[in-house]
């Protein structure tokens, strides 16, 4: 054997036990795929040996999801909700899933890559990643609301049966029913859960005003506590990290803790509240002066109350939303952005127009959606 074959023989053995271990892994996969149900994924093992390719973002998005289209952010893709059914494009505008169903008033909102789409006063109701549907139901009632948590369990209201008899239903990551909540009088606006799972905030109105209903540990049917506020409408709600619940009402924002005990956390008597976003610890609220047309304030806080920034306003704000760290503001007169502290920034790059659009929403990206019945654009910070 010459001294040129040795490493040749060596490599030839080198690659054989190679090529040995590779197919030792692929059948051990596809055993353990067949056993188990799951179906066959190699992308893991070709990524392997491909590299990543950079994916240009989109400026213009063409979804065709009907009319009525809203919108959430999956962190790398955007999904849509119209009367058609639903949309996942990826962030170069390519379409990843698509599910057509009819919806008379399409909703949706969208939590850790994870959306709920709902049909409201109807019956559809949608789960779904950028990839794939996770649940696709019709419910038992005419739906009023639904939301999601961080570990993708997710509560459907409804109205069933004659009355007012409202109806909250909470379903697991994997989509099985494993609460109910049945309230006799009152009407169900919406529910949600902790993320941890493991409480239930309802809230409904009542002959004098808004109830919420807590329930801990989700295996029991009486409540453990409930706040009422007599007189006063409350408009939002969300648990915080720590398990208190955040309440967004008309003119105050409360702070309800486990056993039920409330504490105002920010007040706004003397002020209209026009909008608000809750995202990433930090609130926001649009705040306008009675009676003086577009006059008012933005107001950032923490999830403590604190202040964190303050301007005052003077022009039309059609839509606003947080994410990414930054605050998109869609005013009359064009897009602008603002950090926490409410300091101004203006797009960059090339200029593009948001005539038409009537919302926005902010990406984790740091970017900003801003859409219309019948365009959708992507604006850079």
């Amino acid at each position: 054997m010459t001294g040129d074959e040795k490493p040749k023989k060596k490599w030839r053995g080198l690659l054989g036990i190679a090529f040995s271990a590779v197919s030792l892994v692929v059948l051990t996969f596809t055993a353990i795929t067949l056993i188990t149900g799951r179906n066959l994924d190699f992308s893991w093992f070709t990524g392997l040996f491909s590299p990543n390719v950079y994916v240009e973002p989109a400026q213009e998005f063409y979804f065709d999801v009907g009319r009525d289209r809203m919108f959430a952010d999956l962190g790398d893709s955007i999904a849509a909700a119209g009367t058609v059914g639903i949309q996942v494009l990826d962030v170069g505008g390519n379409e990843t899933l698509r599910d057509p169903f009819r919806m008379s008033a399409p909703a949706i909102s969208a939590v850790n890559g994870r959306a709920i789409a709902f049909d409201i006063g109807g019956t559809a109701v949608r789960v779904f990643n950028k990839m794939r549907i996770e649940a696709s139901f019709e419910a038992a009632g005419s739906v009023v609301s639904a939301s999601i948590n961080r570990n993708g369990w997710f509560c459907v209201n409804t109205q069933e049966g004659g009355g007012l008899r409202g109806v909250a239903t909470v379903y697991n990551n994997t989509a099985d029913a494993v609460y109910r909540v049945n309230l006799a009088s009152g009407y169900v606006l919406s529910s949600v859960l902790s993320p941890d799972s493991r409480s239930l905030a309802v809230l409904n109105l009542t002959d004098r005003g808004s109830r919420i209903t807590l329930y801990h540990g989700l295996n029991k049917q009486d409540p453990d506590s409930a706040f009422d506020l007599s007189g006063g409408l409350i408009l939002d709600m969300r648990f915080l990290p720590g398990g208190d619940l955040l309440v967004v009402s008309t003119d105050s924002l409360i702070v309800i803790d486990r056993d039920g005990a409330s504490r105002t956390l920010y007040e706004y008597f003397d002020k209209r509240l026009s909008g608000y976003s809750l995202n990433e610890g930090i609130i926001v609220l649009h705040l306008l002066d009675f009676g003086v047309g577009y006059s008012g304030r933005l107001v950032t806080l923490d999830e403590d109350g604190n202040l964190v920034g303050e301007i005052v306003t003077d022009r039309e704000l059609i839509s606003m939303s947080f994410g990414g760290g930054y605050l998109a503001v869609l005013r009359n007169d064009g897009l602008v952005f603002y950090d926490a502290e409410l300091k101004e920034s203006h797009p960059s790059g090339e200029s593009i127009t948001t005539a038409g659009a009537s919302r926005v929403l902010a990406l984790e990206s740091g970017a900003a959606l801003a859409a219309g019945d019948h365009s959708a654009v992507v604006i850079n910070r």
